[in-house]
């Protein structure tokens, strides 16, 4: 094997080399003299190589550069397209709204009479949402979690406050005492609303709140199906006729309008409620709590808030108005079932995402409206557009109010924007 190696005598000045196999002898001065040579190529190599790192590095950063720049122009792309869809949507829906109140105003087919009944009744429903709404707000302002038991839980309490009203119809305290008779069976109903969401909160949610994840959401889902099958098993599956004292049958003239007692009734327990209910969280040392906790969870623990009762807290207050909300509502329609919950459930959900969900004034308001539109919408719209029996559609209708407000505005009415990314 040829090899090529060097021997340097440094005593004696001269270099011995073997090159292909032959030996040479070179002047030690003679190889010094090429050094410079040597160290000329290498500083040559290295400028190269710097250079060509240079202008690698400058064709990376004119790349990412591009890059960057392509993806602004996509969002930004995406971002007028999306604001183009949500602005034609508007306008289409607009111009719905214009022609069905149009040809209502047009065809003249209802009394001035007939639509303060329509705005009372839609007042009505309003506030028993609100009220359920104020549950499922409070909850999630906490907890970060949509409690879908929240409707069932109202139902067991109706139940319980349906059995008590049917004691009380054979004393004379609804005939002599009616205010106080319906007053029992709202704090009845409440009550026990609040005791079941305390019990579904210590036995279902607490021990999976820290997995995080789908695991509260299933579970509240869960806990829904089971509510509805042991009211079912326990109190059958067909409707029983709520109590409806003969004192309610009547209506409260206004002039030469009417309202019926038992909306005003409900609109008066409602408002009652719903003050007392903002008194507590702005006006106790718990309610801070409660609104610290929900504002910023890690910052109120290092203030020494127990968050646990907090959370029993929220879920007291949370089932105190849906049980309040539900009895209500039975006194409205004056029937019960095992799933009763559900409809006024998820309109009431709907109603606090449309007010912003986790505000608490947001969710009082988003009920009212949503109660309006479902009271009055059909018939101020879609009566105008020749739709045949427009209140059958009333369901539909105030969830087609809730989709479109989302669309346009996705944190609510109320609810801030999330933060944006940087």
């Amino acid at each position: 094997m040829r090899c090529r190696w060097r021997m340097r005598a440094v005593s004696s000045g001269r270099v011995r080399i073997r090159e292909h196999g032959s030996y040479h002898v070179q002047d030690r001065r003679q190889s010094e003299e090429n050094l410079p040579v040597v160290a000329n190529s290498w500083a040559g190599a290295a400028s190269t190589a710097r250079a060509s790192l240079t202008l690698a590095g400058t064709v990376t950063m004119t790349l990412a550069s591009t890059s960057s720049v392509t993806r602004k122009r996509g969002s930004t792309a995406r971002k007028d397209f999306a604001w183009f869809v949500r602005r034609g949507l508007l306008l289409s829906v607009a111009l719905i709204v214009c022609a069905g109140v149009i040809g209502t105003v047009r065809a003249d087919r209802y009394s001035p009479e007939q639509w303060f009944d329509l705005v009372a009744f839609g007042l009505t429903l309003g506030g028993v949402y609100a009220l359920i709404a104020l549950g499922y707000s409070m909850v999630y302002g906490v907890l970060r979690l949509i409690n879908f038991a929240h409707g069932d839980t109202m139902t067991v309490g109706v139940f319980i406050a349906y059995f008590v009203a049917r004691g009380l119809e054979h004393t004379e305290l609804f005939e002599t005492s009616p205010v106080v008779a319906v007053a029992i069976v709202v704090i009845v109903g409440a009550v026990v609303s609040a005791l079941i969401a305390l019990l579904v909160e210590r036995f279902a949610y607490r021990p999976v709140r820290a997995n995080g994840g789908f695991a509260p959401l299933i579970t509240s889902i869960g806990m829904s199906f089971l509510l509805q099958q042991t009211c079912r098993g326990m109190f059958g599956s067909g409707v029983k006729a709520y109590p409806d004292p003969a004192w309610l049958q009547g209506s409260m003239a206004l002039g030469t309008f009417s309202i019926p007692y038992v909306e005003v009734m409900v609109l008066c327990a409602a408002a009652l409620v719903m003050v007392a209910l903002y008194l507590v969280v702005h006006g106790t040392r718990m309610g801070t709590a409660m609104r610290a906790t929900a504002e910023d969870p890690r910052a109120a623990v290092l203030m020494g808030i127990d968050i646990n009762k907090v959370i029993v807290f929220t879920f007291l207050l949370g089932g105190l108005t849906a049980g309040a909300g539900g009895v209500l509502y039975a006194l409205i329609y004056k029937q019960v079932y095992f799933m009763m919950g559900f409809l006024p459930g998820i309109k009431a959900f709907g109603a606090a995402v449309l007010g912003g969900i986790g505000s608490i004034p947001g969710a009082m308001a988003g009920g009212i409206i949503l109660g309006l539109a479902e009271g009055v919408g059909p018939t101020l719209i879609l009566d105008g557009l020749g739709i045949p029996a427009p209140y059958q559609l009333r369901d539909l209708f105030a969830f087609a109010l809730l989709i479109t407000v989302l669309i346009c505005r996705p944190q609510g009415l109320f609810g801030e924007a999330p933060a944006r990314r940087a």
